[in-house]
């Protein structure tokens, strides 16, 4: 289990990840030495996976999000490790879930416009294997894209 210590340093990491160590050991008013420990304890455990650059796509010209949802014909016993594995090569698929019920998989798409989409859509996800039924819900507006975890 966490410690307020453990809580603080995450909150801290989340608000600022690229603050070195000893900013954040006085800001946490601990020594160097013992929230590099503490930072690895919680990578050796999982809880602290990494640091990543968390890039603006948008910025780079890619205009259009779309979400699939994918319904898999799963009289096929490798329907979904096929369906997964061929999406995986789908540069413009930014995250793919699986789910329980009626939706098999959700494809997040990007593209640069809409004919870019109409060129993904028709050459890469119809040609995906196993699938049943598709439908694409268009992106209008990200409400709340939050990582940060209340810890």
């Amino acid at each position: 289990m966490l410690d307020d210590l453990d809580r603080r340093i995450l909150r801290h990491m989340q608000a600022d990840p690229q603050q070195s160590i000893p900013d954040l050991a006085d800001r946490l008013t601990v020594t160097t030495s013992r929230l590099t420990r503490r930072i690895e304890k919680l990578r050796e455990t999982g809880v602290l996976r990494g640091q990543r650059a968390v890039i603006d796509w948008q910025a780079l010209g890619y205009a259009v999000e779309v979400s699939l949802r994918v319904t898999l014909d799963k009289t096929q016993s490798r329907a979904f490790d096929d369906f997964i594995a061929a999406a995986r090569d789908i540069p413009e698929v930014l995250e793919i879930q699986t789910f329980l019920g009626q939706v098999d998989v959700r494809l997040s798409v990007i593209a640069r416009d809409m004919p870019h989409y109409q060129e993904i859509y028709r050459a890469r996800i119809l040609t995906l294997p196993h699938i049943a039924d598709i439908e694409a819900l268009m992106h209008v507006a990200r409400i709340k894209s939050d990582e940060n975890l209340p810890v």
